[in-house]
């Protein structure tokens, strides 16, 4: 980092335990200390139940609304006058620092945007008001810096969830230069961090269209078949369209048997022999089996209804609110995992087949309408499948792992700017071609 960027001519010893070297002229003060005017504020938001918790009204945001370095929309929580002013609770400003003292990164810190509502946030959040000589920006690029994380994380205490108290968060010491050269130091930041964030976007949206793609040939596949010269024939199912002329459409009752398991999740246990599969993607551990085969599994309700789905051939373990598809028949059970998990979505995700609680409606499940080709034809499709899928794997890997490098540059640059190990004083923003054009008129 310090390769593309010079450093200041002289540093010292911080003596903060964080902190290493910091530049000379800057200073150290502990961040309650930077809350000393009349008008300034470092105290922690409302104790507010969800009792009070209204539809309209007055905002409430929480440590979620908190992300490092930029304030997240989400939740609609309100509470009403007469319980703002019941509980005496503090209005949080536009403008105003949160720092979220609850769940990692512990110390992160936004700035409030204008919501357009009156504001209050929970215990859980600082409100941090700075004095005048503190620009909020800076201040909250040092709240994202790794250093300051891992020594709230050091601090920060709980058996089953971790926090940091206001007192040791406010007893933190960090060092600043004077206000003109924490603007300057934010605007480098803010200008550099976008750039990433930009390419960090543009990779996310690869991803996407990866998997949209993925999508879009598995579902070609288990529907039109690999000869795009095959006849075709209406299916009769309207979301279903024409399938190859030779095909059947058997409902999944004849295609397999169904049962659920009689586990709960709290019977996962970390290092089990077995794996264990419950109602999400996510594949726990169970010392015992109940099944040995080659099944499909596919969540039974909550959120995963038509999303989780799972193949195995072997020995393994299902949860009670999870269905097990096995002894296919007219079907391989590669086949059938991949026609369900890519296309039983068009019906789950409608509402169609769920009630008002997300579990499967039975008949529905039971009636849902499946191709089947002869079964050679279905080991050439799987086979193209998987071999897709290696490579839709491949190129989604490398995304990430671009994303994952930005990330960390984003971050080491952070750390580097406001902790003094480079020096941006002398930069200045590119003119954008706009810019360049009215200076030559």
């Amino acid at each position: 980092m310090a390769g593309r960027y010079k450093s200041y001519p002289e540093y010292k010893d911080s003596r903060i335990e964080w902190l290493g070297d910091v530049p000379e002229h800057w200073e150290s003060v502990p961040i309650k200390y930077m809350a000393l005017e009349g008008e300034s504020l470092f105290i922690d938001g409302d104790w507010i139940e969800s009792k009070d918790i209204s539809n309209e009204g007055i905002r409430y945001i929480t440590t979620g609304n908190v992300t490092s370095g930029k304030y997240r929309e989400q939740g609609s929580g309100y509470i009403t006058e007469d319980t703002f002013l019941k509980l005496n609770c503090i209005e949080v400003l536009e403008g105003d620092l949160l720092i979220a003292r609850l769940n990692d990164p512990i110390g992160r810190a936004c700035i409030v945007p204008n919501l357009e509502s009156k504001i209050v946030t929970s215990i859980d959040n600082v409100i941090f008001r700075p004095d005048k000589k503190y620009y909020k920006n800076y201040l909250v690029h040092l709240f994202s810096s790794e250093g300051y994380f891992r020594h709230t994380g050091n601090l920060a205490r709980g058996a089953t969830m971790q926090r940091i108290s206001r007192g040791l968060l406010g007893n933190i010491r960090i060092v600043v230069p004077l206000f003109e050269e924490q603007e300057k130091i934010a605007n480098f930041l803010d200008h550099e961090a976008a750039k990433i964030d930009t390419l960090i976007e543009k990779q996310q949206q690869l991803i996407q269209l990866l998997k949209e793609k993925r999508q879009a040939v598995i579902s070609h596949a288990v529907t039109k078949g690999l000869n795009p010269n095959a006849k075709m024939r209406d299916s009769g199912v309207e979301w279903l369209g024409e399938v190859p002329e030779g095909w059947g459409i058997k409902k999944l009752k004849y295609l397999c048997d169904l049962q659920t398991g009689d586990k709960n999740t709290e019977d996962a246990v970390d290092e089990g022999e077995y794996p264990f599969f419950v109602r999400s993607q996510t594949v726990e551990r169970l010392s015992s089996f109940t099944a040995d085969c080659e099944a499909v599994l596919t969540a039974g309700d909550g959120v995963g209804v038509g999303k989780v789905f799972h193949y195995i051939n072997g020995k393994f373990d299902f949860h009670q609110r999870v269905y097990m598809m096995n002894n296919f028949n007219h079907v391989s059970g590669q086949f059938f995992f991949h026609y369900l998990s890519n296309m039983f979505h068009k019906v789950a995700l409608d509402g169609g087949a769920k009630s008002t609680v997300d579990s499967l409606r039975m008949p529905v499940f039971m009636n849902f309408n499946i191709t089947v080709p002869l079964i050679e034809e279905q080991a050439s499709i799987v086979k193209f499948i998987e071999s897709n899928n290696l490579l839709f794997d491949d190129l989604t890997l490398k995304a990430s792992k671009a994303i994952e490098l930005m990330q960390e540059r984003r971050s080491a640059l952070i750390s580097a700017a406001v902790t003094g190990q480079i020096d941006v004083r002398d930069w200045f923003a590119p003119q954008t071609s706009q810019t360049n054009k009215e200076v030559a008129a």
